[in-house]
């Protein structure tokens, strides 16, 4: 059985559980809850990962594994899965797409971050601002090769980010201006991995 730091309202969490789901693997995961706070270290974790990061996931054999990537490309090698192309164009869009998810849940962490301190930093928050708006126009303007592109790791990823807005920047109001986009996350997102792994409180 693997053992995994996991968190409800982890967007990196999520994405290795519906990469888990996906690749029927989530019946060898036993699901640790685990509180990872950039200001308090969790000695549980650290014991696994000493950077106190979810998700961290501990193999029957073998060293922890983190972040989020490697996680899932092991998660997809275990299962001899096809979530990562193994070649040509759909590859490096998968992966391209991967790191374009992942790199817009980093600027909304950070926003979230900024935005909860007691005096935040006017500049700081126009800046995540910004560069959320412009990731989700690019987003919007690849909407239909998302579409086209079906199941991959990079879709996975996208998905994952575009659920992080919707669970704590409700305001953004992001499917407005995003006509493709939200038609395709509504149905990426009615997936039952997606579904089994909605963020939650508590």
């Amino acid at each position: 059985m693997m053992k995994l730091h996991w968190s409800p309202k982890s967007p990196y969490v999520r994405k290795v559980m519906v990469c888990a789901i996906e690749l029927g693997l989530e019946g060898q995961i036993d699901k640790v809850r685990s509180v990872a706070a950039m200001l308090a270290p969790n000695p549980a974790i650290m014991q696994d990962n000493p950077l106190s990061k979810i998700p961290t996931l501990m193999p029957e054999s073998g060293r922890p594994l983190f972040d989020s990537r490697v996680i899932c490309e092991y998660l997809n090698d275990r299962a001899s899965g096809a979530l990562f192309p193994k070649q040509g164009q759909a590859r490096w869009d998968a992966l391209r797409w991967q790191s374009f998810g992942d790199g817009l849940l980093d600027a909304l962490i950070l926003w979230r971050n900024e935005r909860e301190r007691e005096r935040p930093l006017d500049t700081l928050m126009a800046a995540f601002a910004l560069k959320v708006d412009a990731a989700l126009g690019q987003l919007e303007a690849e909407s239909t090769a998302l579409q086209e592109s079906g199941l991959t790791i990079g879709t996975i990823s996208v998905a994952c980010a575009l659920g992080y807005i919707d669970y704590r920047f409700q305001t953004l109001d992001w499917r407005t201006r995003s006509a493709g986009l939200a038609a395709w996350h509504e149905t990426f997102s009615a997936r039952p991995s997606m579904r089994l792994t909605e963020p939650a409180d508590g």
